[in-house]
């Protein structure tokens, strides 16, 4: 499909209804306000075609941009251009999802999480952000044996120690990491459960929307019950 083909159709499936539950979970700047389910429809249609998705989150219409990272080739993604695309972000349902999984699948995703874990002040918030929500979907993809464990370790540490004082959608995606950590990693999941038991309840902010934030102790116990811990999933994006 090419690129106007895609828009168009966007639009038509765009309805008041869900463009306000978008506005209301934040996003800024155009949208048709079109469902995950019908983005998905078109998913099928044009299958990965990683220059038009290139295209589609150039538009800046969040609808195209979320619609983008479904059909890139993430393997293609350097980390220059994730973070073209991590700055054009209009808000946290880009950057902590889209670009997110994004990042997580490809090749660059530790210099991602490296380098934007590190950003610092108010500004740098949407960074930071994206970070966690990266290796979280990093650790649920890959195998506990590539993984740095003493960094992982001294994360869940920070978090503890740091969480409470960070910027609104930077404390939720903390509160996933740990969750993630403890699901994914038998070996640190009773550390991840002890530091989400003192880290407790976290306050976000989640817009006009009746979203709540999970309990980070509960969702891993939760994991645990049902036996699932270590489970890893075969994808990010899906």
């Amino acid at each position: 499909m090419k690129i106007h083909e895609v828009m168009t159709e966007l639009e038509l499936m765009g309805t008041e209804q869900t463009r306000k539950i978008y506005r209301n979970h934040g996003c800024k700047g155009p949208l048709f306000g079109v469902k995950i389910g019908d983005l998905k429809k078109l998913v099928k249609k044009i299958k990965k075609d990683h220059e038009l998705g290139l295209e589609l989150f150039k538009t800046g219409n969040y609808d195209a941009m979320y619609l983008a990272h479904y059909i890139v080739e993430p393997k293609k993604m350097t980390k220059a251009l994730l973070d073209e695309w991590l700055f054009a972000t209009t808000g946290y349902m880009i950057n902590e999802y889209a670009v997110s999984n994004v990042a997580a699948e490809s090749s660059v995703a530790l210099p991602c999480i490296h380098d934007w874990i590190k950003a610092e002040g108010e500004d740098n918030g949407y960074k930071r952000a994206a970070a966690y929500s990266t290796y979280a979907n990093y650790i649920s993809v890959t195998p506990n044996e590539q993984l740095d464990m003493d960094e992982i370790r001294q994360l869940i540490n920070h978090i503890k120690e740091n969480i409470h004082d960070e910027e609104n959608r930077v404390r939720y995606t903390m509160n996933n990491f740990v969750i993630s950590v403890g699901a994914y990693i038998p070996t640190l999941s009773e550390e991840a459960i002890a530091i989400a038991e003192e880290i407790g309840k976290v306050n976000v902010y989640m817009g006009k929307t009746s979203c709540k934030v999970p309990v980070a102790s509960e969702s891993i116990m939760k994991i645990k019950d049902m036996g699932r811990l270590g489970k890893k999933r075969k994808k990010v994006i899906c």
